[in-house]
């Protein structure tokens, strides 16, 4: 990641973006939790800037949802609420730039569609392994009758994932002519 002046205006763009979705994604609900709208500029992010800048936007996503959305889980475990918030965020931004990077060479739409699966099963992966690790009696506790597991998986991946993967998906295109404009802006400076 060159830091030129365009390149730290782009990040600061973005991690605007971030922050002011995510803030709207509090009033949207399905389920439990609330949908995640900010992996697209994550993705688009990862995929201009590379995979550190993808790691970056994840974790002020991360901030972003441990401060406005986490209350539930802050009230049984704080250091577990912070490290599953903050790497879930980390972990879909560095993934995905990953992938992009790897893939980009060869075909440009595939590695955006990749990069865009691959954001949020790492944002739900992480968050279901820290619900695993740090809050699982509380889980059952809420699962009541109900396997842990389909209660996980109902509850929080369910609805959430697949409307996530969709945005995601649907963006794709969009996303490559963002990064395919970007690009060129980059070259230019």
């Amino acid at each position: 990641m060159k830091n030129s002046t365009k390149t730290i205006v782009g990040i600061g763009l973005l991690t605007a973006i971030v922050i002011v979705l995510q803030a709207l994604a509090i009033s949207i609900r399905f389920g439990v939790f609330t949908i995640t709208l900010v992996l697209a500029p994550i993705i688009v992010g990862a995929a201009l800037y590379g995979y550190k800048a993808g790691a970056w936007l994840g974790f002020v996503f991360g901030v972003v949802v441990l401060f406005t959305d986490a209350g539930a889980f802050l009230a049984v475990n704080i250091p577990g609420t912070i490290i599953t918030c903050i790497l879930k965020g980390v972990c879909a931004g560095f993934l995905a730039g990953a992938v992009y990077l790897a893939l980009s060479k060869k075909n440009k739409l595939l590695a955006v569609i990749c990069a865009g699966i691959t954001a949020p099963v790492a944002n739900t992966g992480v968050f279901l392994i820290g619900c695993c690790l740090f809050f699982l009696d509380t889980i059952k506790g809420w699962a009541g009758d109900t396997n842990v597991g389909v209660f996980m998986v109902t509850s929080f991946v369910g609805l959430n994932f697949v409307v996530e993967l969709v945005i995601n998906l649907v963006l794709s295109s969009v996303i490559v002519q963002i990064i395919n404009i970007g690009k060129k802006s980059l070259a230019n400076s």
